[in-house]
């Protein structure tokens, strides 16, 4: 672990604390006696106070006061060094289908909460890779662009829900949003996860026509289909409150084929989680290649220590000044 300081310049404060400690010593050795008598005589005999030598206490706490202050003002921070690692990093964007049909109870509790969770597995599972998140229905939007700070990009995939954008199922601007975000990458190896539980119905381009779009910028898309076979339960709101009713699952699992062929990728069926769980984890063996990358330092603030002791210093020169040292007037 290094320690290094964010504004270095004001350790010149410390500078100030010369001149007063050479106040300090040269009133010391020019006090003058506030109670003047004729003689000493009488308290020749008298022992020494032991308080005699605690006088310098209060000052030294003063002083060590000022030195945590600036040291405090200078804002130490804690960090890793910079090193360079052998790893598998690629370039992900997360294609997800936000469309009101994923609100389906096929799986536990439904298609969306089912896809979040499995997808924040993977993106833990993927420590060096920069991992984006598209979401669409009837239009689509890049929620987060690609990004090593997997914190960041986990609570906004926990925020996803249906209803952020216009309904509808518009798997081409899906894959288009997603690509976009890949086309500057420099990464050896360029992925779309896209998942959907529909048919393609809205949006300015075609699944297909998304997918060449993909195949030009050398992006590998694996596509994948959400939903049980036959009809799955779906909550409907009725004029007596919601209800629970079978709904037909309608996949283009054709096209979502066609579109990863196009590109070199593969299609997957999830009828269930632990089918979704194991396609992800498919995936995750499917894309990993070495790479040296750099692994950046990260800065923790530790100021607050030195705060806290100039804190408890002061608290202790307040205390001695008006107990232990205290002055008659």
């Amino acid at each position: 672990m290094n320690y290094t300081f964010l504004h270095p310049q004001y350790f010149w404060l410390l500078l100030l604390l010369l001149p007063m400690i050479v106040w300090y010593i040269y009133k010391q050795h020019n006090t003058s006696a506030t109670l003047q008598i004729s003689s000493l005589k009488g308290f020749m005999q008298s022992k020494k106070s032991k308080k005699r030598h605690l006088r310098h206490i209060p000052f030294t706490l003063r002083v060590l006061v000022i030195s945590f202050i600036i040291i405090a003002l200078a804002r130490p921070q804690s960090s890793d060094s910079l090193r360079e690692v052998s790893t598998e990093g690629i370039d992900i964007m997360i294609s997800l289908d936000i469309s009101g049909s994923m609100m389906a109870m096929d799986f536990e509790p439904n298609r969306m909460e089912a896809a979040k969770e499995v997808a924040i597995e993977f993106i833990n599972s993927r420590e060096y890779d920069r991992i984006g998140l598209t979401i669409f229905a009837g239009e689509a939007f890049t929620l987060c662009p690609l990004t090593l700070d997997h914190n960041v990009l986990i609570n906004m995939m926990q925020n996803v829900n249906t209803g952020m954008v216009e309904d509808g199922t518009a798997i081409g601007m899906g894959l288009a949003a997603a690509v976009n975000r890949l086309r500057h990458s420099d990464a050896e190896s360029k992925v779309v996860v896209l998942l959907s539980d529909g048919e393609n119905n809205r949006g300015r381009i075609s699944p297909l026509g998304a997918a060449e779009i993909a195949r030009e910028f050398g992006v590998r898309v694996y596509t994948v289909g959400v939903g049980s076979d036959g009809t799955a339960p779906f909550p409907v709101t009725t004029a007596f409150g919601e209800q629970i009713r079978e709904v037909e699952v309608r996949i283009n699992e054709e096209q979502l084929q066609e579109m990863a062929d196009l590109t070199g990728g593969r299609y997957f069926r999830a009828t269930d989680r632990e089918g979704l769980d194991q396609i992800y984890r498919e995936i995750d063996q499917l894309e990993r290649q070495e790479i040296y990358v750099e692994e950046y330092t990260r800065h923790a603030e530790e100021f607050l220590p030195f705060i806290l002791i100039a804190g408890f210093l002061l608290l202790a020169e307040i205390l001695i000044r008006n107990t232990i040292l205290k002055t008659l007037p």
